[in-house]
């Protein structure tokens, strides 16, 4: 007694220091951590700004189906409940009233933002020209503008730095807001405080402006109005509420399956129970063990859970349908666990390769996995022997087995032709080149509906090109935004050629410290000012007064101290500025993305020749691209090394090469057949698809080895074949399962495994051996 109740007390004592830790893990639904780590400065930069840079902390909002000028009252509306909250560091409809803070920043520092102050700027000849310029705009449409700035800027500095930041495209305006050309979407830009895959605290936000957006409505009396809102936070907030929907749906309706299935081979509910037994602890050990590894354990792991149903729940059955009245549970399991230990060993070696694929999300799929898989075949091996359950023989053993052919060729053959198949298989695989697909695009979990709405939004918003920037990188924040400056002749050149149709630059809005010191440089001192101004003033119609601001700011502005970056937060400006001028890996990264690119190789090509050093074209789906291929090309040499682990295993254990054949070409060939099966239906392998075919070559490894074993008896022969396809049905349905999933990363292992799962076991049947 007290032999059995030792593992059965370990067990429990487990049991409860995993579920400690679990209860106080956090979990994440953060795709990033399904992108490689980067490998040159550029991926490092690009990886860096998807997972933490501001463009991951913009909320876009728009407002439909009203009238126009509802809209736009909904728009005021909505943008006053959440202007001053702490939650929103900035919030843009497009209204004057809200952006006039920004107005006052760029009148105040016109002088150090003003492309057009230069030395000669200021002097006599210039000024009167500015005055007479001036005098004539009073009588133009824009008359009641000039007149309120031409007393403190007759040179026109402010509106020449408006007309500098608002060349790009703009939203169209209506009744003082953004409105799309249609009229049918009010638009709003949000920047929330929270980084963007802080995912509680953006779910709270999204809350924040519904009901913001319902109290609005209210007010403007438009209850058919409709709230669409886009952006990174929006899209991790989806994928989250996705893969938890996904993890229950698919892990209830997996559980429901299996149960039903074992309720049927076995008519026990112990037995039902108890074959639970290892897949639960082994899945809590798991969580446990990436809660201890990563500090943050990913949905998409849990959605792995899925799996780990169909393939620990294999323990219990290969256990179960060994059993036997006329030996112990002991003695049963003895006679399986040798090729049981070595399928374990095979099968976590297998996974073991994902800890190394450079992911983050695939490391802890890795670790999940094999901790779970060791776990639940302890459980199997030294705790179910110790529970009585009353022995019988599985229903169907019998037709199971009749259903795998007693085969009469010699094993040569049968292996032989197994050869032929995969080499038919390899065939198709070389005739569907290319094979791989790298875009880094087939990651992400949302919708085609809501990618389409974010792509209305951005457009409607002006917002640039996604796809091409222009980066400088340099020691200090200053050193890029010289570089930054540099380009501007070159860029301005090719938008004059129209290779492209425009760009931006964080040194725009936070010039370099030389630039301010030369801006302030040209501006006269004020004796000399206020006496050039009056000999011009006393010829011009202008009261001799009238420019005395003029002289005051011009004073003020010599005197100022330079502008910095922490002057620009709360503004439009330190919005751009923080989205354009990062810092990684201690090096300052300038930004400039670029607008209606024409023709790529004219503007690579004007860069390398009139750009400052350093200054790189960046293609961000090109280089996407190519660091998704590099991590390919790396998960291919580790599934090299996973297969050679294996073969090593198999070598070691079996000592016999023919019998290492015997074992590795039904796995094989059942990877072969998958990515044949795959590329025939249309589908490009990915990285993802690699791993499932690495996962599948452990668990069909299972299979050949237990059919590869020369069973005692006819008896032990069916239970075997029984409990072998019992085993390969619930793989093939986990994996099916999660060929179901929204999650593409789940989708693809799911397909992918479930049909390997299915032709590993056709596959092993050749090999089967049997008595009679």
């Amino acid at each position: 007694m007290s032999a059995r109740r030792g593992p059965l007390l370990a067990w429990l004592v487990f049991v409860a220091a995993c579920a400690a830790v679990a209860a106080h893990t956090r979990f994440t639904a953060d795709m990033s951590a399904f992108l490689p780590e980067a490998a040159t400065p550029a991926q490092r930069l690009l990886v860096g700004e998807l997972r933490e840079g501001v463009a991951s902390r913009l909320l876009l909002i728009g407002i439909e189906s009203a009238e126009p000028d509802k809209l736009a009252a909904l728009s005021r509306a909505l943008a006053k409940r959440l202007q001053g909250r702490a939650e929103f560091v900035y919030v843009a409809n497009g209204d004057a009233a809200l952006a006039q803070a920004d107005r006052d920043f760029l009148f105040a520092q016109r002088y150090v933002l003003s492309p057009g102050v230069a030395p000669g700027r200021f002097d006599r000849e210039s000024l009167a020209a500015a005055l007479e310029r001036g005098y004539e705009a009073l009588a133009s449409p824009a008359g009641a503008l000039v007149r309120r700035y031409l007393p403190a800027d007759p040179t026109g500095e402010f509106l020449r730095v408006l007309g500098t930041l608002e060349g790009g495209e703009r939203p169209p305006m209506h009744l003082g807001v953004w409105m799309s050309r249609d009229q049918r979407t009010a638009l709003l830009l949000v920047q929330t405080a929270a980084a963007g895959f802080d995912l509680d605290a953006q779910q709270a936000n999204l809350a924040l402006i519904e009901d913001a957006f319902a109290a609005a409505r209210d007010e403007a009396g438009a209850p058919g109005a409709v709230l669409q809102r886009s952006g990174p936070a929006v899209f991790a907030v989806l994928s989250r509420e996705a893969i938890r929907g996904d993890v229950r749906r698919l892990s209830a309706v997996a559980t429901a399956i299996v149960a039903g299935m074992l309720l049927l081979a076995f008519r026990s509910l112990a037995v039902l129970g108890l074959a639970f037994l290892p897949v639960a602890t082994g899945a809590l050990a798991g969580v446990a063990a990436v809660s201890l590894g990563f500090g943050t354990v990913h949905g998409i792991t849990l959605g792995f859970g899925v799996v780990l149903i169909g393939e620990a729940i294999d323990y219990a059955i290969y256990f179960y349908a060994q059993r036997s009245r006329d030996e112990p549970p002991a003695a049963s399991f003895a006679r399986i666990w040798p090729t049981l230990r070595l399928g374990l060993a095979v099968s976590a070696a297998s996974f073991c390769a994902m800890l190394f694929a450079g992911f983050p999300g695939l490391s802890q799929l890795g670790l999940f996995a094999v901790v779970g898989l060791v776990v639940a075949a302890a459980v199997t091996r030294w705790v179910l022997p110790g529970i009585p359950v009353r022995a019988a023989a599985p229903a169907g053993a019998a037709l199971v087995a009749r259903l795998v052919p007693r085969w009469r060729r010699p094993l040569k053959a049968r292996l032989a032709m197994l050869g032929l198949l995969t080499a038919a298989c390899a065939a198709v695989i070389w005739y569907e080149r290319p094979i791989w697909d790298d875009d880094l695009a087939r990651l992400n979990p949302v919708g085609t509906a809501e990618q389409a709405l974010d792509k209305r939004l951005r457009e409607a918003l002006g917002a640039p090109d996604a796809r091409w920037l222009v980066v400088v990188s340099g020691a200090t924040e200053d050193a890029v935004l010289e570089a930054a400056e540099a380009l501007a002749h070159p860029l301005a050149g090719l938008m004059a050629a129209k290779v492209i149709a425009g760009f931006d630059s964080p040194a725009t809005y936070l010039p370099s410290g030389r630039t301010q010191a030369a801006r302030r440089a040209a501006l006269p001192e004020d004796a000399a000012l206020r006496a050039d101004l009056a000999a011009v003033v006393a010829s011009s119609l202008f009261k001799p007064d009238l420019f005395e601001p003029f002289a005051r700011d011009v004073a003020a502005a010599r005197a100022a101290p330079p502008l910095e970056r922490a002057r620009l937060a709360g503004t439009a400006f330190g919005l751009k500025t923080d989205a354009l001028l990062v810092r990684r890996d201690d090096r300052w990264h300038a930004l400039l993305p670029l607008r209606g690119v024409a023709d790529a190789t004219a503007l690579a090509a004007r860069i390398a020749a009139d750009g400052p050093p350093g200054a790189a074209l960046l293609d961000i789906r090109a280089e996407s691209t190519a660091l998704l291929a590099s991590y390919r090309e790396r998960a291919l040499v580790l599934w090299g090394v996973g297969l050679a682990i294996i073969v090593a295993l198999l070598a070691i254990h079996l000592r016999s090469a023919l019998r290492v054949v015997q074992v590795l070409a039904p796995i094989a060939g059942a990877v072969a057949a998958a990515a044949a099966i795959l590329l025939v239906a249309g589908t490009k392998l990915t990285l993802f698809h690699l791993v499932a075919l690495l996962l599948v070559a452990g668990v069909g490894s299972n299979y050949a080895l237990f059919f590869e074993r020369e069973p005692p008896d006819e008896d032990d022969r069916q239970r075997t074949v029984f409990a072998v396809a019992f085993c390969a049905a619930t793989t093939a349905l986990a994996f099916g399962l999660l060929a179901w999933s929204q999650v593409p990363v789940l989708k693809m292992i799911g397909a992918t495994a479930a049909i390997s799962a299915v032709a590993s076991l056709a596959f092993a049947t050749l090999i089967a051996r049997g008595r009679g």
